[in-house]
């Protein structure tokens, strides 16, 4: 139909541990009409272990929850469903894995001070990413350059108004 456009094929909701992914993620995918995952729930088993331990991933670690990941993005697109996914995606080299997975992936980055994030992530329950761990998240992400397609948004703000501003960003991108 002319006039309309046509939305990414991925959403990847990134950023680090407490900045919201899995509610703007749900609320996203919702608005968008497409399915959502939650990229915690594909870690293998040992990285839980390892980083309920206390223990940062390292990218070895990350290897086969990020092919994984990478599987889901290339699923997504290849039947055209399209999709959401909540992941932490804090190297720009994860990133550009995503997008060559497939085409249309699109970065909507929740950023948030770690003097907010610390107190969200110990006053989760069940969740196996300790506290203790959001200062590395912080060491190693890499913040969305002007060269990826996507949008950094204040994660403090409500997290319907964040979804608003993606989903009119990610129509706008068609």
């Amino acid at each position: 139909m002319a006039g309309t456009t046509r939305a990414p094929t991925v959403v990847v909701v990134m950023g680090v541990s407490g900045s919201g992914k899995s509610t703007v993620g749900r609320l996203l995918a919702e608005r968008l009409a497409v399915p959502f995952v939650e990229a915690d729930d594909l870690h293998p088993a040992a990285n839980r272990a390892k980083m309920a331990a206390g223990h940062p991933l390292d990218d070895e670690d990350r290897r086969p929850w990020l092919q994984s990941l990478a599987d889901w993005i290339r699923e997504a697109t290849d039947t055209g469903r399209g999709g959401v996914m909540a992941c932490s995606a804090l190297k720009r080299a994860y990133r550009d894995q995503f997008r060559r997975a497939g085409a249309g992936v699109w970065f909507l980055h929740l950023t948030l001070d770690e003097e907010i994030a610390e107190p969200r992530v110990a006053g989760r329950v069940g969740h196996f990413m300790p506290a203790r761990l959001v200062g590395s998240q912080y060491d190693t992400l890499e913040p969305l350059r002007p060269d990826e397609p996507g949008l950094a948004v204040d994660a403090s703000a409500d997290p319907l108004a964040i979804v608003e501003q993606a989903s009119r960003a990610v129509r706008a991108t068609g």
